[in-house]
């Protein structure tokens, strides 16, 4: 559990760098808000491509190797962007070609580490709900000292020097991870799945969809967070750069909002892991997620840095209180060998529009100005976080009730061959995990 947990902190760091350090450094080499929107269009598709068929290949390679290879490729990529240019010889599509790598690799070893979670829990003696809080006020804090870091590092020693941390970041992390999490059975490959032929290959991605699709919650929030993430990552990778460049005095003030945001993201977190098992889930849910547009609609009315503070620190209080409420729901409903294809299946659904996000943004400022674009962006996320007040079917989130039959259903319905979905029942009490978000206002799911 504490190597996870350190992987995570310090990959997730280095995440932070590259959501501050690649936008900057595109910014200087190209001075174009639309190119920038580019960079973060190449970086988030690959993502959505490898989440939708990765599951069953992280199973059948093991969650354990899938983790370092990961890193390791996303440490090569990064490292090469500021080797090339200093060596005169990057050009724009090597850019967008490089960050396609780190996307394509990120998604799966993020999900590998975290489908370890309630295997490692037991392990620990840890209470679940506890051990969910307690990965994602990690990853919280993590997000908050990277991009603090990150800002004061892009504005003292340029943004190509930083992705050189950031490389060493993604290594460090694969290192830990493949030292401290030998003799795990539940991160080692499969030993009793079938070669993976193509027929294998689908029935497995069949099955990992099937769960997704025929629960009524897990597609409500899916369908909700798909739409945030996709505004979230124009925010993050467009808009506050833009406003922090233009409005806000440079690297550092954006450094200094992200680490805020994630500082109080941070103690929602530890908040709810002590005392939310007391409260209902989804007023918790709806509240946080209402308050978390704080810092993009602050942004459209301000061009000083102390009100972003401040919205940034509700924000984050907020948002903290988002990813262990959805990742104890769905440790609770997904068995655990169907995890690494369940959350895959939902990494995908949920990243859907991030490819779109960075684009349209950066298209966006151009067309009608920074100013506009932020209260477009801002009155669309929250419009979306209206939905658990105006769709009863919310009202399972507080449901979890019966998640011992529905796993045992989809047990057997595994053993059948008839497919873990076929088991699910449409009202079904269930949510899909967290993963890598490109920025820390929405869930990372």
């Amino acid at each position: 559990m504490a190597a996870v947990l350190s992987a995570n902190a310090i990959s997730i760091s280095g995440n932070s760098l590259t959501l501050i350090g690649v936008p900057w450094f595109a910014l200087e080499t190209t001075g174009s808000a639309g190119k920038a929107g580019l960079v973060a269009f190449c970086a988030a598709v690959p993502v959505v491509v490898s989440a939708l068929a990765g599951g069953p290949v992280i199973d059948r390679i093991g969650r354990r190797r899938v983790s370092v290879a990961s890193d390791l490729f996303c440490a090569l990529a990064l490292a090469a962007i500021p080797l090339l240019n200093r060596a005169g010889l990057l050009q724009f599509w090597m850019l967008c070609a490089l960050m396609g790598v780190t996307g394509l690799f990120h998604a799966p070893g993020e999900t590998a580490r975290h489908v370890l979670v309630p295997d490692l829990a037991k392990r620990a003696d840890t209470p679940l709900t506890r051990a969910a809080s307690l990965y994602d006020a990690v990853s919280r804090g993590a997000r908050m000292a990277g991009a603090a870091v990150g800002g004061l590092l892009v504005a003292a020693i340029g943004a190509d020097t930083v992705l050189y941390v950031d490389a060493a970041t993604f290594l460090a992390s694969s290192l830990l991870v493949l030292a401290g999490l030998r003799g795990i059975p539940a991160a080692e490959p499969l030993c009793d799945a079938p070669a993976l032929n193509l027929t294998a290959y689908r029935s497995d991605l069949r099955e990992g969809y099937s769960f997704l699709l025929r629960t009524r919650l897990l597609l409500a929030v899916d369908l909700m967070v798909m739409v945030t993430n996709g505004l979230a990552l124009s925010w993050s990778s467009v808009l506050l750069p833009i406003h922090a460049r233009e409005e806000l005095g440079g690297a550092a003030a954006q450094g200094l909002l992200v680490a805020v945001f994630g500082g109080s993201a941070l103690a929602g977190a530890l908040l709810y892991g002590a005392v939310g098992h007391r409260f209902p889930r989804r007023p918790v849910f709806t509240a946080g997620f209402l308050i978390s547009t704080a810092p993009i609609l602050t942004a459209a009315v301000t061009h000083t840095v102390p009100p972003m503070v401040v919205a940034a620190v509700f924000g984050g209080l907020g948002a903290g209180v988002l990813n262990p409420i959805l990742t104890t729901a769905f440790y609770e409903v997904v068995p655990e060998e169907l995890r690494s294809r369940v959350g895959s299946a939902s990494t995908a659904s949920v990243l859907l529009t991030t490819p779109l996000g960075g684009l349209a943004a950066g298209l966006l400022v151009e067309s009608v100005g920074i100013t506009a674009a932020l209260f477009t962006v801002g009155g669309a996320f929250f419009l979306a976080t209206l939905s658990p007040l105006l769709f009863p079917v919310w009202r399972e989130l507080d449901a979890p009730a019966g998640t011992t039959a529905a796993r045992a259903a989809a047990t057997a319905a595994k053993a059948s061959g008839s497919g873990g979905g076929d088991a699910v029942s449409s009202s079904g009490p269930s949510t899909p995990g967290p993963v890598p978000a490109p920025s820390g206002t929405t869930p990372r799911r």
